[in-house]
């Protein structure tokens, strides 16, 4: 009997996600910065595409791609949010948006936070979906590293374990990005990656190449310190 186990060979930094630790140490040796991309919450412009995201799953109604979400909705910063919903800070935020979905233990949970962003349904506010680089940020990023000067990344999955390359201008079109996947350079100086159960994505590099991106696109989010976490709204930024 063959007892040989498969057990996959230890995840590539310069592709893959901590899962449950502080960010900068699991990526020491890859990459000296990261900066968080907070996932902007959505308000749909249009009458259809507002029913197909609040259609029942079983309407037989199709969710919005890519391109409809981008040309039906407006994003809504996590800034418009502190106002709109009366909480204090983004980490109050995060703790409703991972509460919202059960996304913490119970004792961690906060429903009340999780309530006030709730009620921005009916100001028509959807809240971000977890795990994915969501669309209204994702050709922004495109375009942002295409500045830098590359016209390829390499699409990979959650587990590193499957990665194809492509053109950047044919990712800008299409929806290429797995569940919780991510996209990096070919000279691994750079990715784009997602924790499954957290409202925002990882934009890794070193310091300069992520100011160079802010530069020419100010994405909303914070750089992360020693001590930042994948749950990092439970704790000191």
């Amino acid at each position: 009997m063959n007892n040989d186990k498969k057990v996959l060979p230890s995840a590539e930094k310069f592709a893959s996600c901590p899962y449950d630790q502080e960010i900068l140490p699991y990526y020491e040796g890859q990459f000296d910065c990261v900066y968080i991309l907070l996932h902007p919450f959505c308000k749909p412009t249009t009458l259809d595409i507002c029913y197909r995201f609040y259609a029942p799953r079983d309407s037989g109604s199709r969710r919005p791609d890519k391109h409809e979400i981008i040309d039906g909705c407006e994003p809504v910063s996590w800034q418009e949010v502190l106002s709109l919903s009366g909480l204090e800070s983004i980490s109050d935020i995060d703790i409703g948006l991972r509460t919202s979905i059960g996304g913490l233990v119970s004792e961690r949970e906060n429903r009340e936070f999780s309530d006030q962003l709730v009620k921005l349904e009916k100001l028509g506010i959807l809240l971000p979906d977890e795990g994915d680089l969501p669309p209204l940020l994702e050709n922004r990023v495109y375009e942002a590293v295409k500045k830098l000067g590359y016209t390829w990344l390499w699409v990979g999955d959650e587990f590193g374990t499957e990665r194809k390359l492509h053109w950047i201008g044919d990712l800008v079109k299409t929806d290429e990005i797995p569940p919780h996947g991510c996209i990096f350079t070919h000279d691994h100086k750079l990715l784009v990656t997602t924790h499954w159960d957290s409202h925002c994505s990882y934009l890794c590099s070193s310091r300069e190449i992520i100011e160079q991106i802010l530069e020419s696109d100010p994405f909303e989010g914070f750089y992360c310190t020693s001590n930042t976490s994948v749950f990092w709204g439970l704790y000191e930024i």
